[in-house]
């Protein structure tokens, strides 16, 4: 078993040539993503690596299963519509597959078509292969823990096959990985999710106005911050604090009467600014198997606007937050409010965690540090190994 990455850091070698790029042979990559740039998981895992990826020598070419009007839909509640949208796109995805293609690696999200059998995703991914397989999401908990008895016996371990056939797993975090060891993938590459470093200014308000306790999010994930509403509004009478909330429905400020509170709708060119506003930005998650498998790129965003953190302690948040230097983790009700009663209390606290997030963002969680690790890994993954 060739585990690249068993202890969270893939090794950081890269050739002459590599990094040269223009010395090397370039490879052709054919990328299955699931959404266009408006799905998170598409932008940050894939995306936004593109032009970096060129630079060392790899060509990608994108095919998105579902486009933004697919979101747009699902956030609007009109989930019929987008199941129609989902049937079409599938069968665009099908005869995508179905062409010929001179490409040297294909790179997969997740899986090529959500909800179908196994035997039809092997049989389509035999065509394009040799491939990698990238996840920052439990997304093999949506069949072996779904509701449904159908679903848990027939696609229970799908994603374990598709790990298993993959010339290398690429995994956003160690819980992800370790899933793919069991699943028996021969080659496993850890390589979090992170940000473009450059699109993030540090902001430092300074003690001399009104904190503001900061969340980033989508109406999918607003529940985690509902679950911590008494939290908040305990704290924000306290300390005088105000919400800003960004990407949740906006009726969701109704449930915090007696704070002032600001929910503004998510955009990728105005989440930066919004970020800038706040002086702690939060990640509140339920202690549960999908939320072990998340990646943390709140955290991530908040450090790399210079902010203090305060976040569950689940999963890959224990990895990210140095606890009492880049941020706080909490894990009942009571610490929480110590927690954002210290940092809402004390500016300098504030200040001195926001600059070693942002160092953390630079040195581990952003396209400068990750983009030619994951060069290398496609790089040798077309030749059936993971890492030089």
């Amino acid at each position: 078993m060739d585990v690249c990455d068993s202890a969270g850091a893939l090794v950081h070698r890269i050739s002459n040539d590599l990094e040269a790029g223009v010395a090397m042979k370039r490879i052709k990559v054919l990328l299955f993503s699931k959404y266009s740039r408006l799905g998170p998981s598409s932008r940050l895992r894939s995306l936004q690596y593109l032009p970096a990826l060129q630079e060392y020598g790899i060509d990608v070419e994108v095919h998105a299963l579902f486009p933004d009007a697919y979101l747009e839909e699902l956030y609007r509640g009109s989930s019929s519509a987008a199941w129609y949208r989902a049937w079409w796109h599938g069968m665009q995805r099908l005869m995508q597959l179905l062409k010929r293609s001179d490409h040297d690696l294909t790179w997969i999200e997740g899986e090529l078509f959500p909800y179908l059998p196994n035997w039809i995703e092997s049989a389509l991914a035999r065509s394009v292969a040799p491939y990698v397989v990238d996840y920052d999401d439990a997304l093999f908990h949506k069949y072996d823990l779904s509701h449904s008895p159908l679903v848990r016996r027939v696609l229970g371990r799908k994603i374990d096959k598709i790990m298993r056939n993959a010339t290398c797993v690429i995994a956003g975090n160690g819980y992800l990985a370790s899933r793919a060891l069991q699943a028996g993938a021969v080659r496993i590459a850890i390589i979090p999710t992170v940000v473009d470093e450059r699109r993030y200014t540090t902001v430092n308000h300074g003690p001399d106005r009104q904190p503001v306790i900061g969340w980033i999010g989508s109406p999918s994930t607003e529940h985690y911050v509902l679950d911590n509403r008494d939290v908040l509004r305990s704290v924000c009478a306290k300390y005088g604090a105000r919400l800003l909330l960004v990407g949740p429905r906006a009726e969701i400020a109704k449930q915090f009467d007696g704070v002032a509170t600001e929910v503004v709708a998510w955009s990728e060119d105005s989440e930066v600014a919004m970020i800038n506003r706040m002086d702690i930005g939060i990640m509140p998650l339920r202690d549960g198997p999908w939320e072990r498998g998340k990646c943390g790129y709140k955290i991530i965003q908040y450090m790399a606007c210079g902010l203090p953190v305060v976040a569950s302690s689940v999963g890959t948040n224990n990895d990210i937050v140095r606890h009492g230097e880049n941020g706080f983790l909490a894990d009942d009700v009571s610490t929480w409010e110590e927690r954002l009663g210290q940092l809402i209390a004390d500016g300098s606290l504030r200040s001195r965690m926001g600059q070693a997030g942002r160092s953390s963002v630079e040195n581990e969680y952003s396209l400068k540090a990750q983009a030619p690790r994951l060069a290398e890994v496609l790089r040798n993954a077309r030749q059936g190994t993971c890492a030089a």
